[in-house]
């Protein structure tokens, strides 16, 4: 019985390595800023919503113009409020 033994399969070597992992780094990249381009689009376009006149974004900005001390005060009374909540 005379059994032959498969050729060695060739190990890539280092640069052929280094390659492949550039590439999947680059493709992992590309499929982050593709996801966070939406993301943007998304909050751009929630933005522009809620600014729109008698949404609350608008209604905020009008009570802010109209008394920004009383408005300053009531934000920092919210964050330590929430702050103490943590």
């Amino acid at each position: 019985m005379n059994v032959e033994t498969p050729p060695p399969t060739p190990q890539p070597n280092m640069a052929q390595r280094a390659i492949d992992s550039a590439t999947d780094v680059s493709r992992t990249v590309e499929e982050i800023d593709a996801a966070l381009k939406l993301a943007l689009d998304r909050l751009q376009l929630a933005l522009a919503n809620a600014q729109r006149p008698g949404q609350p974004l608008s209604r905020l900005r009008a009570a802010t113009r109209e008394a920004p001390l009383t408005s300053l005060c009531i934000a920092f009374l919210l964050g330590v409020a929430l702050a103490r909540r943590r």
